[in-house]
């Protein structure tokens, strides 16, 4: 368990004091401690409710997506745990929910449940747009794909939820490199075809150069997402300079997308672009 302790098990068993545990530590949930010193992680957290719950609980959620190595979770997201109980603390969702034997596995001393079990939970319990990012994420991360899912989606077909993960599967997309890009695709998806993610663009002898973030290959337009690092790093900003070059000379229209650009003029330049090709289509057949 590391430093994430219960305070009346480690002074009895002597770890501790009284004095060291009021002093050193800080508290977490009830008789849940850290060391003052140790930074929160959400790493701790999920043990700390583990310990609270007796260790009876099972991670499951954001949670148990980090643990399985999903990035772009917030430290300060809720620990989720399958346990009964209806009075639980500030930072823990308690949920008493069905589980079967092959849905739960060991992340060190956690009872942790599967990909596929996090999956399943993340798509119920959040909302659309949420859940999505949080399984792009998730299958970024593992081999998370739909089909992998039907066992579970067809075990629990009645739960409450099941409507919000099946849109959400429908959605999902592990190429996705944050959750700025599912935000970026799901919008663009109001309005265009789903774009494909992570196209690779090939040299001479067919080796991938670069990786767009997503675009439509046919129409050769390209739409990626710059985070603030893109612009705050000059070393970066000279690699996307040059990354914009390459994609240009290969007859992409590339549109680059910033945090303080509005959904609508993002649509916009999107719009067209689309017309720039079809009008270049229209063209070229009339010319033959």
């Amino acid at each position: 368990m590391g430093t994430v302790i219960l305070g009346t098990e480690a002074v009895a068993s002597g770890l501790v004091t009284p004095g060291q545990l009021r002093y050193a530590y800080r508290r977490l949930y009830p008789d849940v401690y850290v060391p003052r010193s140790q930074p929160e992680t959400l790493a701790d957290r999920a043990v700390g409710a583990f310990l609270w719950s007796g260790r009876r609980g099972i991670v499951t959620g954001r949670a148990a997506a980090a643990l399985h190595g999903a990035r772009w979770i917030s430290n300060g997201a809720p620990i989720e745990l399958i346990y009964g109980c209806r009075r639980r603390p500030a930072g823990i969702i308690a949920r008493n929910e069905r589980i079967d034997w092959d849905e739960v596995q060991q992340k060190g001393d956690l009872n942790c449940v599967t990909v596929q079990r996090a999956a399943l939970d993340l798509g119920r319990h959040l909302p659309l747009g949420q859940a999505v990012a949080q399984l792009d994420a998730l299958a970024n991360a593992t081999p998370l794909t739909p089909e992998m899912m039907r066992p579970l989606v067809d075990r629990y077909s009645g739960a409450r939820g099941m409507k919000n993960l099946r849109r959400a599967l429908e959605l999902m997309d592990g190429g996705a490199q944050s959750p700025r890009e599912t935000w970026l695709r799901l919008l663009l998806m109001q309005e265009f075809p789903r774009p494909r993610t992570q196209i690779p663009l090939v040299n001479e002898w067919g080796e991938p150069v670069i990786y767009l973030d997503m675009g439509w290959e046919q129409a050769r337009i390209a739409v990626e997402y710059d985070g603030a690092h893109h612009q705050e790093d000059r070393a970066q900003y000279v690699r996307d300079e040059k990354r914009r070059r390459l994609i240009q000379a290969r007859d992409w229209l590339y549109i680059k997308v910033i945090k303080e650009d509005r959904p609508e003029e993002i649509r916009a330049r999107v719009r067209h672009a689309w017309a720039s090709r079809e009008n270049g289509i229209t063209v070229a057949k009339r010319a033959s």
